[in-house]
């Protein structure tokens, strides 16, 4: 019995025992709980991701230079500067060393990760052109002295016999603003522009080209804003020829003096002169001898370029011929485009127009002749227009920018014959008004004007052979009937779109994307690729050189 107590009595005591052990676990599980979860999660940690070797602990501390290297290394080359100017000074030194050089493991990772080197100087020109919008188009523009240029803009009332030039040298060569033509013209864009002021027009557009540099290294072609028209003006009547050719012979002095003269010679250089070729061109001897200036036939000048408003046809290894001045000097291409607009709707009640006076037999291989008969048949149908110049008193109707565009916007064809010379701004005026030109000699146009006419001339002109009009049997008024009325509209049509390429953009009007490519920015174009042809040693015109010669019989003798 005693030790059945005594069983008892233990397993009682060990009752107990468990009881009071079990509330001690309670209490000490309470108090460790909240330890165990970070406990556990140490644990998981630990577990799945061991500690990394020192290699890849270096890689994680330049992560972050990692992601944005990119980013630098591209922000460095969008903004890489031009190639340096000259006289610029680089600095190639090297960096300074670092204090304290990392371990290897670390310098080696370094380096992996680190940005590119600089660029160097023979890496910066072609990554610069590959994002330069004016890589091989610079334009590098001489400094002349103002004697050249500006100079004679001041003594003005020297630079015509008969003309008052002060007045159409005003707004930057397109001369005063028309503002009374009988609802003719629109109100704005248009001005009293002489026809010798191209040199003054051009000037002032190229200040405000696009692509221009200081570093004649880096230009494609050089432009020489010599005021050659306007000087040679001042002396076509009654100075010696010693006068006549006096600027132009400092300016080529001038020109041989100058680095930019030396790299090529002068081939990459172009000048613009405001008249026709002839009379830059004087020879001392036989009729026209006392006439012009012998600018293109200085040496210097053989090697340039010279844009002129009439080419000769057997200089085409200098001469480039470019649009006479019109009256039309718009602002922007929205201003272009109301013009062709109106143009399309004007109706046209002559079927031909002529304006212009008689030239008797004063111009050479009859052509005087010709304009007489042309004047004669327009006078006598009752299909043409006729505004005649110099007669009765009616030279200054000629000379009044309405009149002239109030008959050819009446007119489906406009007769074109030879002037004083192969060339006439008339045509230009033609087409200014919608008009389809005609033309009787191919040096009025064909060879002419290459960069801003169609080829294929027979898409917005009519050619009709001097000889039938001077032998009298061929009637004008009898060949145009013959058109109908689509090719008509079509050869008209062909005639608006030419417009932008022949006028020239008012110098003032900022470049912007309002703007249009003008009869400036085809000849520079022009002037850039001709020189690129010379540079390479091949032939200044390609094919255009020397002419068409299915022209040659038209150009007896020169």
């Amino acid at each position: 019995m005693i030790g059945g107590r005594r069983a008892v009595c233990r397993g009682a005591c060990g009752f107990m025992d468990g009881v009071h052990g079990s509330a001690v676990l309670r209490a000490a599980g309470r108090c460790l709980l909240p330890l165990v979860i970070p406990a556990s999660c140490v644990l998981w940690v630990l577990f799945f991701f061991p500690s990394p070797p020192l290699e890849v602990a270096v890689r994680r501390e330049s992560f972050q230079p990692s992601v944005t290297l990119p980013v630098l290394v591209q922000r460095v080359v969008d903004m890489t500067p031009p190639p340096p100017e000259r006289g610029e000074i680089i600095d190639a030194s090297p960096p300074p060393p670092s204090p304290s050089p990392p371990p290897p493991e670390t310098a080696r990772h370094a380096r992996a990760e680190s940005p590119p080197p600089p660029t160097t100087r023979q890496e910066r020109p072609a990554r610069a052109a590959a994002t330069d919008r004016c890589a091989g188009r610079y334009i590098y523009i001489h400094k002349l002295p103002s004697r050249f240029n500006s100079d004679l803009l001041r003594d003005c009332r020297s630079l015509s016999e008969w003309t008052d030039m002060c007045r159409h040298v005003a707004n930057s060569g397109i001369g005063p603003r028309l503002t009374r033509t009988g609802g003719v013209l629109p109100a704005t864009g248009w001005y009293d522009t002489n026809q010798f002021t191209l040199e003054i027009i051009f000037h002032a557009r190229m200040k405000r080209y696009g692509c221009l540099t200081a570093d004649v290294s880096r230009a494609a072609a050089v432009y020489v804003p010599y005021y050659a028209g306007l000087d040679v003006g001042r002396y076509l009547w009654g100075f010696s020829n010693g006068v006549r050719d006096a600027l132009a012979e400092d300016l080529a002095e001038w020109l041989r003096s100058t680095p930019a003269w030396a790299a090529h010679g002068g081939r990459d250089h172009f000048l613009v002169g405001g008249r026709i070729a002839w009379d830059f061109r004087r020879e001392d001897s036989g009729e026209g001898s006392q006439w012009g200036s012998r600018l293109l036939l200085l040496p210097e000048a053989s090697n340039m370029t010279a844009l002129v408003i009439e080419a000769s046809p057997w200089h085409a290894a200098t001469d480039v011929g470019v649009p006479y001045p019109t009256y039309f000097h718009p602002w922007r291409a929205a201003d272009v485009s109301a013009w062709q607009r109106g143009l399309r709707r004007t109706r046209r009640p002559w079927l031909f127009a002529f304006a212009g006076g008689g030239r008797g037999n004063n111009v050479q291989h009859g052509g005087g002749v010709v304009r007489d008969r042309i004047i004669t048949q327009c006078a006598r149908s009752r299909r043409c227009g006729l505004l005649r110049c110099g007669a009765r008193g009616q030279r200054d109707g000629c000379y009044d920018p309405g009149n002239v565009m109030r008959l050819f916007k009446s007119a489906a064809f406009c007769l074109q014959p030879r002037g004083d010379s192969y060339t006439r701004r008339s045509a230009f005026d033609a087409i200014l008004a919608g008009c389809v030109p005609v033309f009787f000699h191919p040096g009025s146009a064909y060879t002419q004007y290459r960069w801003h006419l169609p080829r294929d001339h027979s898409t917005y002109s009519l050619f009709v052979s001097e000889d039938g009009v001077r032998n009298g049997t061929v009637r004008l008024e009898d060949v145009l009937r013959r058109f109908s009325a689509g090719k008509v509209a079509a050869m008209r049509e062909q005639v608006i779109r030419m417009i932008p390429a022949v006028v020239y953009r008012d110098p003032r009007a900022p470049s912007s994307s309002g703007a249009f490519r003008d009869a400036v920015d085809v000849s520079v174009d022009g002037v850039i690729e001709r020189v690129r042809r010379i540079k390479q040693g091949r032939s200044p015109g390609g094919d255009d050189d020397g002419g068409e010669h299915r022209w040659d019989g038209y150009f007896d003798k020169q």
